[in-house]
């Protein structure tokens, strides 16, 4: 597994439809080779900076993958009139999400990344 984690810097008066526009261009996400789900989660300190992270089954499958699609190509547009300046992108390899000492079995990432 390979998770891929974009920092979304999105101006602050634009977080709603940020919100909205997000919502409309998932879907090609969600359709894209070796996509194992998602999660987008805003800042608490800085509510303009969204989290995206996504599950791939391999590095490959989003870059070059998803990233040299024309689906990738419509998401962009679809986002980048609210971004303050231009998203940051790296991966990193993980298993399961560690629950060690604790029995919640409905943790965030088993509802939003399902099939972990």
């Amino acid at each position: 597994m390979v998770y891929e984690i974009a920092l979304l810097p999105v101006r602050k008066e634009h977080i709603e439809q940020f919100r909205r526009a997000f919502t409309e261009v998932a879907p090609l996400l969600s359709r894209a080779k070796g996509y194992g789900g998602h999660m987008l989660a805003q800042g608490i300190e800085t509510p303009e900076l969204f989290n995206l992270i996504v599950r791939w089954q391999s590095l490959e499958d989003h870059t070059p993958g998803f990233e040299a699609s024309e689906d990738h190509r419509v998401f962009m547009m679809g986002l980048e009139e609210y971004f303050s300046e231009e998203p940051k992108v790296y991966h990193i390899e993980g298993a399961v999400f560690s629950t060690v000492g604790h029995d919640d079995q409905n943790s965030i990432f088993d509802m939003v990344m399902p099939g972990s």
